[in-house]
């Protein structure tokens, strides 16, 4: 009996530490990087748990080691983390938005010079020029109308496209630079292992944007030595959900 009690005793803080895992963190807009978002819907897809992010963006869900993530807002691209720690994260979500939004023409003037005729304007029309070969160049008349396009409405949609492309080229370099053959000349990885590696520690957009230019050998290197303290059930990736069949 002694025995059993002394037993109990040890066993259940370590039960409690068990259960009360959980994973934290906060989650911003990737084009605004300071605004946090709120509302986010936080799926960990091994234990189905959803919750929501507070009103600061910030998010608290039990959760374990080897768990996936997801993060989810209309308007925003689904994202998900693996999560190799419980350490708190940061997690940047893309808005989807790919397009010019609405532009408003206000002030619209009648320019003088269309009320009267051009004699040389169907030979530039034909010629592909819109009636201004050999002029000075018009940067805010079309036709003779002089437009207010909502300027600073169309600059910012035009530095998020910006940001979006350079998102893109980034993705496209760690593509590049992050594969099985680069890494296999490097280490003695292959099939399932190096599969598993390349998921877990693909690098972010946004560590390869802080640390330019990025040294991928040395990074994969040590990954590698950050690979090998993990335990055969950590390298493995076998019990993470079938995204395609997810409620």
């Amino acid at each position: 009996m002694y025995k059993l009690i002394i037993f109990l005793l040890i066993a259940i803080p370590f039960g409690t530490f068990a259960q009360n895992s959980v994973a934290t963190g906060a989650i911003y807009d990737f084009s605004k990087k300071t605004m946090t978002l709120p509302g986010v819907t936080v799926r960990n897809l091994n234990s189905k748990k959803i919750i929501s992010a507070n009103a600061a963006g910030k998010f608290s869900i039990n959760a374990k080691v080897g768990d996936l993530l997801e993060f989810s807002l209309i308007g925003y691209v689904t994202d998900t983390v693996y999560l190799t720690n419980l350490l708190p994260k940061a997690v940047y979500m893309v808005d989807k938005s790919n397009n010019l939004n609405d532009v408003d023409i206000r002030g619209v003037k009648i320019n003088k010079a269309i009320l009267s005729p051009d004699p040389m304007a169907e030979k530039y029309t034909q010629m592909g020029t819109g009636g201004n070969l050999d002029r000075k160049k018009m940067t805010d008349k079309v036709g003779g109308l002089s437009l207010n396009l909502g300027y600073g409405k169309y600059k910012r949609q035009q530095r998020k496209e910006a940001e979006l492309e350079e998102r893109e080229t980034y993705l496209a370099e760690i593509d590049e630079n992050f594969n099985e053959k680069s890494i296999g000349n490097l280490l003695k990885l292959e099939g399932e292992d190096l599969k598993n590696f390349m998921i877990i520690y693909r690098p972010s957009v946004l560590k390869v944007q802080s640390e330019r230019p990025f040294k991928y050998s040395y990074y994969i290197v040590q990954a590698y030595h950050a690979w090998l303290k993990l335990s055969p059930k950590e390298r493995k990736l076998q019990d993470l959900p079938d995204l395609s069949k997810k409620n």
